[in-house]
């Protein structure tokens, strides 16, 4: 070296000796180096260096650069876990380099070449003052730049004057020497003294003093020394500033963290990248969403890239925040500047899809987990797990805690309750008690979550010991969370254990549990159903003493109690003007009508009081209302005048809808429950007229009220009032639907008219108006009446065509009319073709058929089926005896007919007079009047009556074949039980006045007179003798 050349003999001076050793030694200080990071460099390289030379980049520094950003970008891809070294060692090839570098002498700046010359200008001047000499450099130089410039000395006595100046000279950094090498105590002293002799401090000591501080955890100095730095107006680097927000954030000292922040933007500091980091966790760290965004904001702005932990906090705080979508930009921003994010990253994404029930993105988050090769945890696997919980993948759920448990990543008590709770949602309490089991078995001390778990399986399994004992465990520090008491309270409700209900209440109340939500209205709902209306009473004051909002159904709950206890508490405060249950329902009620939607919901509960049959109750809530200056809505009016009229307490009906009409003159509704409730109480014609009075004030008539009324008049025989309401509803053009239609149809079909019934279909048709299997039914049946087959057939087709579902009442319908028609082989097809549908036939379908065969004289067929019937399982009936009776009759099968009657009296079957009079008819027809005597005197025995017509044939052949005792006889018999007929009152005149029996033949002709029917003077007896 040139340097080294100029002294002689390559020997150094003594003390230009130890100066160097000494500025070797504080080259190795970490925060000395840091201080000269900022140096300025310079150009203009020149080819025979010297220590005046112009000072050119320094290449190792340079290099270490490099390095450090290339550290910097492996980390930002390997996310928190990188292993990124505390310093950066030099290679040896970078510490060979910087050692040429060194002894080239361009790491120093110009003031240090200026000292130099200094210096060596002296030596020319032997009187020369070194204090002059320097004294433009007095606090310019550091401890260091002292020791290079003692070591570029040339010559003893410039080199002895200034190593003498240099003693006098109190540096700074002799203070942060002692400050790095940890002498704090020393280094305090030595700063005092530098004050006291006037040298002031420059912001490279001070830095490396706050470093100090920083490092052994005095932060209460170093923001004491920090605020005194301050306010002599000096700026510590960003490294210092990074150095002491990194101490209190490894100290958790957050809020401080925050605070140095500000200080350091209002210095003027200008941050990097580390101090942007630091400063955004512990903003996150503070919960402090916005602000960490906004510094966010401006670490971009300054293009810094950002950390994966940086993203990571910002996406946890954000999804924490409920603001998923800003979670969302970040992650994607986050890829897009090829970060790969780790663990926690994807664990926060996925708790936020789990939250927002996004399970698709949650899937398919982790299928690209699996794509990047990111392995996951015990926790991600447990928020899986519950993923698949919730989309009921109850079997993907189990494989993967099975998985967990094989790879040996089983160890957080979470994944178990997590597990657990999946067999809970499937109702598979077993699995969960197993789980939760095989927990407790590998000696993991179960938390409040494990045992509220517990505690849920063990209440939906109704084990009460058991619950009750992982409740005692729960409670080991104190009374559980409000989960557990609301499930341990809902399992005594509802296995009836109301003392132990009691005794749970009693003791939360005397702790002074702190009741949420659900748990008050589950305890108001204990007070309620067992009627304690004190302590119902009582809970609520306190819910209001606390200023805490009273839920709707809780009110709700209040008001049904007093209304299901009016009586008894009315009872026993009979002595008050008001009762005391009264007074306080009205306060309860006016509270709950002062909330939004309170008036509708106490509607709707004077709607279920009435669907239930308490109509009292529901008149108590009533008559609270109204006092009160409300009106319910018209359709909790009306659901209770239905029930009035479903109960048949008219009257009450009555009264409410008078009272009602005040508030809804015009409200369709009220009208048209009470139009119900008189047709429900049999008052039809009441019913009408209010219904006519509602068409002519132009009310909306509803189309059920039509059709109840129009129903109701068809079954008492009002076909002209039907005609009516008809006509109204065509000429009004009143909205009708298909079950009004069928209800038109069939009221016409029923009073005859079926023209007019063929008419409403046409219009039905016409109004485009669907058609269902009732329509297509009635007008069969209406086809069917008039005789006309093939219409009715038509219209089997037609339903058939609309892919309408054949029911069997339509076969059966088409076998009847087929059977009346004598068209059993159509009637036969169509029985094959119902069961070939699947239809299985039932009772009337095979009388149907019976019926067919007996009309066409197939005795033999009607018998096969009549078997087959009591094969198929059902037990034959009247109608079915009565067509295998005339199925023989027909056939002239007597012996089988009486046979049939004597199997149908044994099957305990009550039989009727058709029975017996299809075979009187016969004998009489083949006129063996004894044989039809015989059936007739079993017919009495059976204690069956005769019914008209039989009475009428009887007489008839007894009055042709001049059997006058046994006429006689059978009008004495007859006559209490048959309405007066001419027929038979003549006749029994002529038997009368024939066998001379003047009186009683008088007595008959009073009797005609009386019942004004015809006599009959052309009968003769024994006309056929």
């Amino acid at each position: 070296m040139a340097m080294a050349a100029a002294t002689p003999h390559g020997h150094t001076p003594v003390g230009a000796a130890a100066a160097t050793s000494a500025a070797a030694s504080i080259a190795c200080s970490s925060s000395a180096a840091s201080c000269y990071e900022d140096d300025d460099d310079y150009g203009g390289a020149s080819s025979s260096w010297s220590l005046s030379s112009p000072r050119r980049r320094q290449p190792y520094r340079r290099l270490l650069r490099d390095e450090a950003q290339r550290l910097r970008r492996a980390r930002r891809g390997q996310g928190p876990g990188a292993d990124t070294p505390r310093w950066v060692r030099r290679t040896t090839d970078q510490m060979a380099r910087y050692v040429e570098d060194d002894r080239a002498g361009h790491v120093y700046g110009r003031h240090v070449v200026a000292a130099v010359r200094a210096v060596r200008a002296t030596a020319s001047r032997p009187a020369a003052d070194m204090r002059q000499a320097m004294a433009s450099f007095v606090t310019r130089l550091t401890f260091r730049e002292m020791c290079v410039v003692l070591r570029e000395q040339r010559g003893w006595r410039p080199a002895r004057d200034f190593f003498a100046w240099m003693k006098l000279q109190p540096t700074p950094f002799c203070c942060g020497c002692m400050a790095g090498l940890g002498k704090i105590k020393l280094a305090e002293e030595t700063f005092l003294e530098m004050l006291q002799v006037g040298c002031e401090p420059d912001a490279v000591a001070c830095g490396t003093l706050l470093c100090a501080y920083a490092r052994w955890g005095r932060h209460k100095d170093m923001m004491l020394f920090y605020s005194a730095v301050r306010r002599r107006e000096l700026v510590p680097p960003v490294s210092v500033y990074n150095y002491m927000i990194s101490s209190l954030q490894k100290q958790k000292l957050h809020d401080k963290v925050i605070h140095m922040w500000k200080q350091m933007l209002e210095a003027g500091a200008l941050p990097n990248q580390f101090t942007y980091t630091v400063a955004i966790s512990s903003f996150v760290k503070e919960d402090l969403l916005e602000e960490a965004m906004d510094v966010f904001g401006e670490m971009r702005r300054c293009r810094f890239v950002p950390e994966e932990a940086t993203y990571s906090l910002l996406i946890s705080v954000s999804s924490r925040h409920g603001k998923g979508e800003q979670a969302l930009r970040l992650f994607e921003e986050m890829k897009d500047q090829g970060i790969a994010p780790s663990n926690y990253t994807c664990a926060s994404l996925l708790s936020l899809y789990y939250k927002n029930e996004d399970y698709s993105k949650a899937l398919s988050l982790f299928s690209e987990m699996e794509d990047n090769k990111i392995i996951p945890d015990e926790v991600i696997y447990g928020i899986l797990i519950r993923i698949y919980g919730k989309l009921g993948l109850y079997e993907e759920a189990q494989q993967t805690f099975e998985e967990i448990e094989k790879a040996g990543l089983l160890s957080d008590e979470q994944t178990y309750v997590a597990m657990a709770q999946v067999h809970l949602n499937d109702g598979d309490y077993d699995r969960a008690l197993e789980v939760l089991e095989s927990m407790m078995m590998r000696n993991m001390k179960p938390s409040h979550f494990s045992y509220s778990a517990l505690l849920r399986c063990y209440v939906a399994k109704e084990d009460i010991a058991a619950a009750e004992d992982t409740f005692r465990a729960l409670s080991q520090n104190g009374l559980p969370d409000v989960f557990c008491c609301n499930d341990l309270l809902r399992l005594y409700m509802r296995v009836g254990h109301l003392e132990k209900a009691r005794a749970l209440v009693l003791k939360m109340r005397e702790d002074d549990f702190q009741l949420d939500e659900g748990l008050s209205m589950t305890v108001m709902e204990f007070y309620c159903k067992n009627s304690m209306i004190k302590d119902a009473e009582k809970l609520f004051k306190d819910i209001q003493r606390n200023r805490k909002t009273v839920k709707i159904p809780t009110m709700l709950l209040l008001i049904e109690m007093y209304a299901r206890n009016r009586s008894s508490v009315i009872l026993k405060e009979h002595s008050s003007s008001k009762a005391l249950d009264e007074t306080a329902a009205s306060v309860v009620l006016k509270s709950l009508l002062d909330m939004p939607g309170g008036l509708s919901s106490v509607s709707l509960l004077i709607s279920k009081f009435a669907r239930e049959g308490s109509t009292d109750e529901a008149k108590f809530i009533y008559d609270h209302l109204t006092e009160l200056g409300f009106k319910p809505d018209d359709s909790a009016i009306a659901t209770l005048i239905v029930q009035y009229g479903q109960v048949k307490q008219l009257d009450q009906a009555q009264e409410l809808f008078e009272s009602a009409s005040a508030f809804f003159p015009e409200g369709a509704n009220v009208y048209n429950a009470m139009v119900d409730a008189f047709c429900k109480c049999g008052k039809t014609e009441d019913a009408y007229h209010l219904f006519m009075e509602m068409a002519d004030q132009g009310s909306n008539r509803d189309a059920v009220t039509v059709s109840i009324l129009v129903t109701h008049l068809t079954k008492h025989g009002k076909f002209q009032e039907v005609e009516n309401i008809i006509h109204g509803c065509f000429q009004d053009e009143v909205q009708l639907d298909t079950v009004l239609y069928n209800t038109f149809i069939k009221s016409m079909l029923e009073s005859g008219k079926l023209h007019s019934a063929i008419s409403i279909y046409d219009r039905m048709i016409s109004s485009c108006i669907s058609q269902s299997m009732q329509t297509f039914n009635l007008m069969i049946s209406v086809y069917g009446k008039g005789g006309k087959l093939d219409k009715s057939v038509e219209m089997f087709a037609a339903a058939q065509e609309l892919g309408l579902p054949i029911d069997e009442k339509m076969y059966t319908n088409m076998l009847s009319l087929y059977g009346k028609a004598g068209r059993h082989r159509e009637a036969s097809l169509m029985f094959k073709r119902m069961k070939e549908d699947g239809i299985r036939p039932g009772k009337i379908s095979f009388n149907s058929m019976i019926n067919a065969y007996a009309t066409s004289g197939l005795y033999s067929e009607a018998k096969s089926m009549f078997q087959e019937m009591q094969d198929c399982g059902h037990t034959p009936d009247s109608f079915s005896y009565l067509a295998l009776i005339r199925a023989y009759t027909e056939a002239k099968l007597y012996t089988q007919a009486e046979e049939a009657i004597q199997m149908m009296l044994n099957s305990n079957t009550t039989p009727s007079c058709p029975h017996f009079s299809h075979l009187i008819f016969a004998f009489l027809k083949e006129g063996q009047i004894g044989e039809a005597q015989r059936i007739y005197n079993q017919m009495k025995e059976a204690s069956v009556a005769p019914d008209l017509a039989c009475c009428r044939t009887m007489m008839r052949v007894y009055m042709e074949h001049g059997l006058m005792d046994q006429g006689i006889s059978l009008y004495e018999t007859t006559r209490g039980s048959l309405k007066p007929d001419s027929f038979i009152l003549s006749a029994a005149f002529h038997l009368y006045e024939h066998a001379g029996r003047e009186s009683e033949a008088q007595d008959v002709l009073d009797a005609i007179s009386v019942s004004g029917t015809s006599f009959l003077r052309n009968i003769k007896i024994g006309s056929k003798l």
